[in-house]
């Protein structure tokens, strides 16, 4: 249900007070023996608040001792690169970390300038280490980004990226995620930690210019040329996170013209309008989180915003303000797709099983390969690293691409490059990226979108997640023939955590919340909101049939 304050500035009532939220992060002590106070890693590292005991000092040794042994036994034996955005419980949690990781003998790269770093960065870095050099002895790179996301101010999070570069697949996370456990069972008593003073001065910490590396090769992956041409005028607000030096640097190496809408950083981020439900929230694909940015749509020719580490995008047009992120991803893929002759021309378009059809339907006008995977950016990893995906995208606004010439850029998400895309198109085509998908709905039809969450117990749960295709006994949905029931993910065969079910006009997937007790209904029809909500409603009776 929406708050009735939802896109209205934050008060003072709504800040989080920065000190009791460090002090419980050193003060608090999670229990091993509650499941909701271990380290749990999601999609995306681990995440939680240190008022809740599910995300403080104990969690954050014992995590980081279990990257260290994990690395040890795979032998990673390169840099490991640290950063950490701009939530309050991420400075005390990189500090934690250097702890840990010095006492282990880790050589570790933090920022060169004392800043912040957005998780593209860290990216970038690994896959630029490991890519230098020849040899199969040569020692491989890896990281460690300290950021919960768009989540609230009083979020914390931790994530591991391994030498690929990307995510780190279930199979890296559920050791890291074992073993951090067990040393929290046993009071740390295993976690190698040394003073802060002798970590920061030890041979082993060096320093790396995070933003000089990644602002100068932007080059390789966009063509900049044409926006300081074209005189698009571009407004990019950091919303407070890791991005914030990033855009100013980026503007003035490049001569755009390019104004920072928000230069500041605040811990509370009072400056945020409130989400949909009345927290603060640095979500840039929402039009709540975004309505500052929106009020100033007709001051710039394209406005964006990233998400506090900067792996997710919001493009604000004059003509259509912010938009979906659904139609972003699809004028992306055509124009890319059509623009970037150095690309293979076999590699695929990379899409989650969540995301818009339209995607498909672009993808199809274009003639390329459709590689569809459960949710997940990791999933990705192995086409860019290679090559045979150019373009991998997600309907929650995260995505990346190859660079220009064909070669990997990130294999994680990158929220600038993509916000900077929405300039490149503008220039080049002399259209909106919103006039640019209005365009694709008059070839390939308009489709209505929607994400709705529904009760569900934990054992209700559990059966969604353990579906087979058999169980689905509807033959029609919404008056069309089922054309697939589909429990495990077309592209690679992987199993999706739930179902999607496809007809010639619609589709709905439902996934079960790994926080809540609902499951997630996505669902899309070709035909209008009509036709949406008769998806939806036959999609709870299909699962409700199936879970019981």
């Amino acid at each position: 249900m929406q708050d009735p304050r939802a896109g209205r500035p934050a008060a003072a009532e709504d800040l989080v007070d920065v000190a009791k939220l460090v002090t419980a992060y050193y003060a608090v002590h999670p229990d091993p023996g509650e499941a909701a106070q271990r380290v749990s890693f999601g999609t995306s590292g681990h995440r939680g608040s240190a008022f809740d005991a599910t995300f403080n000092e104990d969690h954050i040794l014992a995590t980081t001792q279990a990257i260290c042994e994990y690395r040890a036994a795979g032998g990673i034996d390169g840099p490991l690169y640290l950063g950490a955005d701009t939530h309050a419980l991420s400075e005390p949690a990189q500090v934690s970390a250097l702890e840990v990781l010095a006492a282990n003998g880790v050589r570790v790269m933090v920022d060169a300038r004392g800043g912040y770093t957005p998780t593209p960065a860290v990216s970038r870095a690994i896959l630029a280490y490991n890519a230098s050099g020849p040899g199969p002895s040569k020692s491989r790179a890896d990281g460690i980004v300290v950021t919960p996301s768009h989540n609230p101010p009083t979020d914390g999070g931790f994530k591991y990226n391994p030498p690929d570069g990307g995510p780190a697949g279930t199979e890296v996370t559920r050791q890291i995620q074992d073993r951090a456990n067990d040393l929290l069972a046993d009071g740390l008593k295993a976690v190698r930690r040394i003073p802060y003073a002798r970590a920061a001065a030890a041979d082993t910490t060096a320093t790396f210019d995070f933003l000089g590396s990644y602002v100068s090769a932007l080059g390789q992956v966009l063509d900049l040329p044409p926006i300081r041409a074209a005189g698009v005028r571009i407004g990019a607000d950091p919303l407070g996170g890791a991005s914030v030096a990033y855009w100013g640097e980026i503007g003035e190496r490049y001569g755009l013209d390019l104004t920072v809408v928000n230069p500041g950083v605040d811990e509370t981020f009072r400056f945020m309008t409130l989400d949909w439900d009345g927290k603060i929230r640095m979500d840039c694909s929402s039009p709540y989180a975004m309505a500052s940015l929106i009020g100033r749509q007709h001051e710039f020719t394209i406005a964006t915003g990233n998400d506090t580490d900067a792996d997710r995008h919001g493009i604000v047009t004059p003509d259509a303000g912010l938009l979906n992120p659904n139609h972003y991803l699809a004028v992306a893929v055509d124009y890319l797709y059509r623009y970037r002759d150095g690309w293979p021309g076999g590699a695929a378009v990379g899409k989650t099983l969540v995301s818009s059809s339209m995607i498909d339907r672009v993808t199809e006008g274009l003639g390329r390969a459709l590689l569809e995977v459960p949710v997940g950016f990791k999933w990705f990893v192995p086409g860019l690293l290679d090559g045979s995906v150019a373009f991998g995208g997600e309907e929650s606004a995260g995505a990346s691409f190859l660079q220009r010439d064909g070669s990997v850029w990130t294999t994680d998400k990158d929220g600038i490059i993509l916000a900077l895309l929405a300039s490149e198109i503008t220039a080049v085509t002399g259209q909106s990226p919103s006039r640019l998908y209005r365009d694709l709905t008059a070839r390939y039809g308009a489709p209505v979108y929607a994400r709705i969450d529904t009760a569900a117990t934990r054992e209700q749960k559990a059966a969604l997640a353990r579906l087979s295709p058999e169980q689905i006994s509807a033959s029609e949905l919404a008056g069309e023939k089922i054309t697939a029931a589909l429990t495990t993910a077309p592209g690679n065969g992987a199993p999706i955590g739930g179902l999607k079910v496809v007809a010639a006009s619609g589709w709905f997937a439902a996934r079960p919340s790994g926080t809540e007790d609902v499951y997630k209904l996505y669902a899309e029809s070709f035909r209008g909101p009509e036709h949406l909500a008769a998806i939806q409603d036959q999609a709870r009776e299909i699962i409700a049939a199936a879970i019981g």
